[in-house]
C-alpha cells in the first residue's frame, strides 16, 4: 500500500498514543524503564525517509499561508521530531534508566533517590546542607548523566542537519516552527535590559531577608530554596488544594474533570519525577495530569499549571485532523498553562481561593513577582545560550562555560558546569515557553475587558474559553492566535508590566 497522508494521519495517531503512555507511565512512577524502541520499530514505515519525503513535498507545493501550508509544516515539523525521537530512542531510554535508579549518597551517609533531589534542596532551610545536597547531585551527574545528555544533544543536531531540512539545525527550527529564533533572541535581550532594574531592586533583599545570603554568594541551589518561600505555607494548605482548584473551574463554568477525559495523579510515589506533567495519551479522550508535591504554595501554582495544559487537550474538538490535535506551536498550549498558574499573582484569586488574608497579601505577590522575573530572566538566558549550543559554532567542550556565564549573569545565582546538558530543554522549547509569556499576558487583559476582574469566576469565561481557545487545538500559531483574539502583537510589554502591577 503505497504511502498516503490518511496513513500517516492513522498511523500518527496510534504511534502518539503509545509513546505518549509510555512516557506517562515511565515519569509517573508506574513503570521502572523506558521501552521506547520497540514502539518506533512498529511505526518504522511512517518514521522513515518516504514520509519525510512526502510531507516535504506537501510542504513545497502548498501555496504559503494557505490551510494545506499549514497542515503540511506541521506535519512536516511532526515526522522531522518523529525521527529524530527514533534515532535518540536509545540514549533517552538511558537516560530515564538512570535518573530512575540513581541514588545520590551524602557524606555523612545519608541517600536520596535523584528523583527527589530537587524537592530536598528546595525544601532544606539549612544552607549548609542545601549546597552539600547540590554537591552530590552535581557529582552523580557529572560521572553518570552528562556524557548521555551531551551525547543525546550533538546527535540530535546531527540528524537533523542530515534531513537537509535547513543549511543548519537552527534554521531547520525556524522553518519548521514558523518562529524566527534571531527575532525572538533579539526580544529577550531587550527583555533582560528593560528588567534588569527591578531584578537588582527585587532580589538582595528578599535573598537577605529570607535566607540570609548575601546577593554575591547566591547558587542556583539557593534559588530553589528561595522561590520555594515557606513563610507562606500556612495560607496553602495541601489539604485543600485540588478542591479549591477545582471549585473555581467549575465557577467559571468549565468541567475540571472534562466528563471523565481528565485524569489526576498528584500524590506521592517513590518513583514519580519531581518536574509536575500532563500527558495527553489520545487527544481528547484521555489526558493525565501529573505532580509530585513539593509543599505550599509552589504546589497550588504546578496545579494550575499543568491543569491549564490538561483542559486544552480534553477541550480538542474530536473532529480535528491528526496533525490540529497533536502537533502545532506549543507556545499556545504553554499560553494556557501560563494563564491558569498566573491566577496565582491575582488578588481577588488569592482572596477567595487561598488562606491568604488582605494584610498577607503584598508580601505574597512581592514574592510572585521575585519568582515572575527569575523565571522570565531566566528563560531569556536560556533560549539565548541554547541557539549557540546548537549553532555549531562553538566547541562541545566550551559549552559549559557559555552556559554558566549565560544563564549567572541573567539570574545573579550562579550556575553550574555540570548542568550545562542537563538544562536543556530540546528543540528550543524554551521559544515556546517565552512566546507563552507573551501570549498568555495578552489571553489575561483580553478575559479582563470581556468579562471583568473576576473573569476567572464569571460563569460565562468558562464556556467562551473552551469554544474560541480550547476547542481550537493547536491549529493556529500563537502571534495568529494573539491576533485573532486581542487583536495586538506579540511582546514582552504586558508580561513586563503586569510585573510592575504587582510592585505596587
Amino acid at each position: 500500500m503505497a504511502l498516503s497522508r490518511e496513513r500517516l494521519r492513522a498511523d500518527g495517531d496510534a504511534f502518539m498514543e503509545e509513546v505518549s503512555r509510555e512516557f506517562y507511565l515511565v515519569h509517573s512512577g508506574l513503570k521502572a524503564t523506558a521501552e521506547l524502541q520497540p514502539i518506533y520499530a512498529r511505526y518504522a514505515r511512517v518514521l522513515g525517509p518516504a514520509a519525510l519525503d512526502l510531507v516535504r513535498g506537501e510542504f513545497h507545493d502548498a501555496a504559503p499561508g494557505s490551510e494545506a501550508h499549514r497542515a503540511a509544516r506541521l506535519m512536516l515539523e511532526w515526522e522531522v521530531e518523529s525521527q529524530t525521537g527514533r534515532a535518540l530512542a536509545e540514549l533517552e531510554e538511558r537516560e530515564i534508566a538512570w535518573e530512575a535508579a540513581t541514588v545520590v549518597s551524602l557524606p555523612d551517609g545519608r541517600a536520596f533517590p535523584y528523583q527527589r533531589l530537587a524537592i530536598e534542596i528546595a525544601n532544606t532551610t539549612d544552607r549548609r546542607e542545601r549546597l552539600a545536597l547540590d554537591d552530590a547531585r552535581a557529582t552523580a551527574v557529572e560521572t553518570g548523566l552528562v556524557q548521555i545528555r551531551r551525547d543525546r544533544l550533538q546527535q540530535e543536531r546531527e540528524f537533523v542537519e542530515s534531513l537537509e531540512i535547513g543549511s543548519d539545525y537552527n534554521s531547520a527550527f525556524t522553518l519548521m516552527s514558523g518562529i524566527s529564533l534571531d527575532d525572538l533572541v533579539a526580544e529577550c535581550r531587550e527583555c533582560l535590559r528593560d528588567t534588569e532594574s527591578a531584578w537588582a531592586d527585587l532580589l538582595p533583599r528578599a535573598a537577605q531577608r529570607s535566607l540570609g545570603v548575601p546577593v554575591a554568594d547566591l547558587t542556583r541551589a539557593d534559588a530553589l530554596a528561595l522561590l520555594r518561600a515557606p513563610e507562606f505555607d500556612r495560607y496553602f494548605p495541601g489539604s485543600d488544594m485540588e478542591a479549591s482548584v477545582r471549585r473555581q473551574v467549575t465557577e467559571m463554568g468549565i468541567d475540571p474533570d472534562a466528563e471523565g477525559r481528565i485524569r489526576y495523579d498528584t500524590g506521592e510515589r517513590a518513583a514519580k519525577r519531581a518536574r509536575a506533567f500532563c500527558a495527553p495519551v489520545r487527544v481528547p479522550e484521555e489526558v493525565y495530569l501529573v505532580m509530585r508535591p513539593h509543599g505550599g504554595q509552589t504546589d497550588y501554582q504546578t496545579l494550575l499549571h499543568e491543569l491549564g495544559h490538561a483542559l486544552h487537550f480534553a477541550y480538542t474538538r474530536a473532529d480535528y485532523p491528526f496533525e490540529y490535535r497533536w502537533v502545532g506551536d506549543n507556545s499556545v498550549t504553554e499560553s494556557y498553562a501560563m494563564l491558569f498558574d498566573h491566577l496565582m499573582q491575582h488578588p481577588r484569586w488569592l482572596l477567595r481561593y487561598t488562606g491568604l488574608g488582605k494584610r498577607e497579601l503584598p508580601p505574597f505577590l512581592r514574592a510572585a513577582a521575585l519568582e515572575e522575573l527569575q523565571f522570565l530572566r531566566r528563560y531569556c538566558a536560556k533560549l539565548i545560550y541554547e541557539v549557540q549550543l546548537y549553532g555549531g559554532q562553538l566547541s562541545w567542550d566550551s559549552i559549559p562555560d557559555l552556559y554558566v556565564e549565560t544563564l549567572t549573569e541573567a539570574t545573579t545565582f550562579r550556575y553550574r558546569r555540570a548542568d550545562a546538558f542537563i538544562d536543556v530543554d530540546a528543540r528550543f522549547y524554551a521559544a515556546r515557553y517565552l512566546r507563552a509569556w507573551q501570549l498568555g499576558a495578552l489571553l489575561a487583559e483580553s478575559l479582563t475587558e470581556q468579562f471583568n476582574e473576576d473573569w476567572f469566576r464569571n460563569p460565562r469565561a468558562g464556556p467562551w474559553i473552551v469554544e474560541n481557545l480550547f476547542a481550537e487545538g493547536q491549529r493556529e500559531m500563537a502571534d495568529e492566535l494573539a491576533q485573532r483574539v486581542t487583536g495586538r502583537s506579540l511582546s514582552f510589554a504586558p508580561v513586563i508590566a503586569a510585573v510592575e502591577r504587582l510592585l505596587i
